[in-house]
């Protein structure tokens, strides 16, 4: 071990796409041929100069480490797979003559091209943001494949900062990674430990040598029970891991960081037992642990501050959890933030459009920061130096819970009469024969809801929000639009058509402006996976609809169209997932308010004539908790919010759900609790692996496993497409098989979406007719 001392406060990341997300511009561009290599690279050095400087104004030590370098070009997971060398077979080609990974070969990773899948996406723990899942077999040859850790820690002690770099630990590479199509049967990512660990010795050698005084690394799989390997593996390989890295002697000091809950307790023994230097504990999440032997040679960050919510922190409560840690007898305790800042907006004094109250209320990156640097602080002069700013914090605390719409007294009786009869529908063979009436084919063809969004509807938006369009304006150009879609699908073929939603910016943000109890902002983006950035909005206060939403959108697109369109509504959970959520009540009682909201105009849109009904919940399994103890409430609550939106349908109307990235093998019981007519999922960069999964469930309602990643920009063949349906129709009973892409088409252009789903109608059409001649 080092003698290195740790900074008295510090963050475990910060939101790496720029204020005005200068990266994703930046990316793009350079994906479009509009900017070389060497302009994005110029770019990027320029955000991570802004964002070093930006934190030292924040409180932040610029010589003492306590500044993160933890910026990506696309993502932390793939950052580390690519500097280990970790890439699979197919991505060989590209890298460079001496065997490094450079960027062209690490965006193909990322979003494939005509001849090579991407690396499969899925979220990371229980958040939003979607990571790439490293494909290792025993083929995979580890090496050091890049020297851009080490580059970007130099380049920072030239601007004369001392960073901290953060890089995924091994343990988590590994316990995240999937097994490569070349794996035997069974193997186990986790075997390769012991040849992977040289690599990430030499890394860390490479680092110091560089100017790194500290490295973090990242291990958040300790504090997850939802992992194919065991907590007491996963505490096992920390163990020899920690043992091998802390014994090197050309290292910076060593912070392991364990994020997103509480550690297991053999995680946490063998951390406070291994020869490293500092533990960052989520103590926002996770609570104190138990003293444990090894810790008077460590220091102890506890993470006091919420990484994940934009709610200000209570600081008085968060000194005494810090209090509470120094018992454990630690060398030192260090303040810090429970996860990385990646997860919220970087500053809230950039939102000119809200409430000033609602304002006094938030604390995004920005603030987060500051109120770490508070305690930090107070942990060097004593709690009465910032006695003033634990006051003010509680006083903030104390007008949120007392404002009004917090709690309204329409919403809480309505919620609180409830019987279980709200959550039941008719029996599933009732519906399937009332349903008989819309006349699908066999393996109808729909998608999943969003057309592209193209530059003129952006445009268009921002004129009306600007007003130099006027409302009517606006509205003859969205029903435009809406026509445009309609005829394209009819020409393409499709069963089940969509209306496009070009009226809404986001899935959520949509009905967050809708609704009250809601506040949207003007420049909260947060990343979503790679150069993909959404605005979560922030429920604050009792939830209700004041008038129909989607109503006349759906009743216009169905007006132009004798085949049935599909009402498009997100779901409760959904809603809660991707927006920043009151944090003073139970979230099951928050999402039952949503889907009362939602249940009323389920009611509404029947009564326009619409017979399919989406309720969308990708974020279903997000947000199941990572400790098993939890899961049964979780899932309690979150298939009841679905069940009372949709509960109220009568027999012939459609309902459809829709889940994307989710493992379905861990939330099928609770899919199947949903009591959907018909469920489509996230199922094309695993070529189809969740149809094992789904036959061996015995799931018995309709099911769409995706046959197109709109995640990416290729354009999947007809053979591509119809190979996953015949999988899905040996596999499946043929009338349970719906024909959609992964996920909605918002994010695409339209060049290759009309060519991929040409393909997609054609695949469809070919398996019918096989199937036909084999009948």
């Amino acid at each position: 071990m080092t003698d290195a001392t740790f900074p008295a406060g510090t963050i475990l990341g910060y939101p790496r796409i720029g204020p005005r997300r200068e990266l994703k511009r930046a990316v793009e561009a350079h994906w479009a041929g509009d900017l070389d290599l060497e302009g994005l690279e110029q770019v990027a050095a320029d955000l991570r100069r802004r964002t070093r400087r930006r934190l030292a104004a924040l409180g932040l030590g610029a010589g003492d480490s306590a500044i993160p370098d933890t910026f990506s070009f696309y993502d932390q997971v793939l950052d580390a797979a690519a500097t280990v060398g970790a890439l699979p077979q197919r991505f060989a080609d590209l890298r460079a003559a001496d065997g490094t990974i450079p960027l062209t070969a690490y965006f193909t990773a990322a979003r494939g091209d005509r001849e090579r899948a991407p690396l499969e996406m899925t979220k990371w723990f229980d958040t939003n943001y979607h990571y790439l899942v490293p494909e290792i077999g025993p083929e995979t040859r580890f090496a050091l494949s890049s020297d851009r850790f080490a580059r970007q820690v130099a380049e920072a002690r030239a601007d004369g900062v001392v960073v901290r770099p953060v890089i995924v630990g091994p343990v988590t590479l590994l316990a995240l990674a999937k097994a490569t199509d070349a794996a035997p049967e069974g193997f186990d990512p986790l075997s390769r430990l012991d040849e992977l660990l040289p690599v990430y010795r030499a890394l860390l050698a490479a680092m110091r040598a560089a100017g790194a005084e500290w490295v973090q690394l990242d291990e958040p799989a300790l504090v997850s029970e939802s992992l194919p390997a065991s907590p007491a593996a996963l505490a096992e390989a920390a163990a020899r891991a920690y043992a091998l890295l802390g014994d090197a002697a050309d290292r910076p000091a060593v912070l392991v960081a364990a994020g997103y809950g509480r550690l297991s307790a053999e995680a946490w023994r063998a951390l406070a037992a291994a020869p490293i230097e500092a533990v960052a504990l989520d103590l926002h999440r996770g609570g104190v642990p138990e003293p444990a032997p090894g810790l008077d040679g460590k220091t102890l960050v506890g993470g006091v501050i919420d990484g994940r919510n934009v709610w200000r922190g209570d600081l008085a409560a968060a000194w005494e959890r810090l209090d509470a840690l120094r018992a454990l007898g630690a060398r030192a305790v260090a303040a810090g933030t429970s996860t990385s800042l990646q997860h919220v907006p970087h500053d809230v004094a950039d939102e000119p459009d809200l409430d000033p109250r609602l304002v006094s209320w938030l604390a995004f990156a920005d603030q987060k920061v500051q109120q770490v640097a508070t305690l930090a602080t107070g942990l060097q002069v004593g709690r009465e130096g910032i006695a003033d700013e634990l006051a003010a914090a509680s006083a903030a605390l104390a007008d949120r819970h007392a404002a009004p719409g917090v709690r309204d007294g329409a919403v809480r009786p309505r919620a609180a009469a409830l019987s279980p009869d709200d959550y039941s529908r008719a029996a599933a063979a009732t519906r399937e024969s009332a349903q008989r009436e819309l006349g699908l084919p066999v393996l109808p063809t729909t998608t999943i809801g969003s057309f592209p969004q193209t530059g003129d509807i952006r445009r268009a938006r921002a004129a009306a929000a600007r007003g130099e369009l006027t409302a009517a304006q606006y509205d003859g150009f969205l029903r435009d639009e809406i026509r445009r879609v309609i005829e394209l699908q009819e020409r393409l073929g499709l069963d089940v058509l969509v209306h496009g939603e070009a009226e809404r910016n986001d899935m959520v943000q949509y009905f967050a402006e809708n609704l009250d109890g809601f506040a949207v902002t003007r420049n909260g983006w947060v990343q979503s996976y790679g150069s993909r950035a959404t605005r979560p909005s922030i429920l604050w206060g009792d939830v209700s609809r004041p008038a129909p939403i989607t109503v006349g959108w759906s009743a216009y697109a169905q007006s132009l169209t004798a085949a049935p369109v599909k009402g498009m509504l997100t779901g409760p959970v959904t809603i809660l997932a991707w927006s920043f959520v009151r944090d003073d009540q139970p979230l099951g009682e928050t999402a039952d308010q949503v889907a009362l909201a939602l249940r009323d105009e389920i009611a509404d849109l029947e009564a326009a004539g619409i017979r399919i009904i989406q309720v969308d919940e990708p974020a279903l399994r997000e947000l199941l908790p990572l400790k098993s103890a939890d899961q049964p409430h979780y899932l309690e609550w979150s298939v009841g919010a679905f069940r009372l939106a949709t509960a109220g349908a009568v027999p012939a109307t459609q309902v459809h759900t829709h889940l994307c990235y989710s493992e379905f093998a861990v939330v099928i019981d609770a899919i199947a609790a949903l009591d959907a007519d018909v469920t489509s999922i996230e199922a094309a960069r695993s070529r189809g692996e969740v149809i094992g999964d789904i036959r061996s469930s015995g799931f018995a309602r309709g099911v769409g496993p995706g046959v197109y990643d709109i995640h990416s920009p290729r354009v999947p063949s007809v053979d591509e497409i119809a190979g996953l349906l015949r999988r899905a129709v040996t596999e499946l009973p043929i009338g349970q098989v719906w024909v959609n892409p992964d996920c909605g088409l918002k994010t695409r252009g339209y060049a290759e979406t009309v060519a991929s789903l040409e393909n997609l109608v054609s695949a469809a059409r070919a398996v019918r007719e096989e199937v036909a001649v084999r009948a």
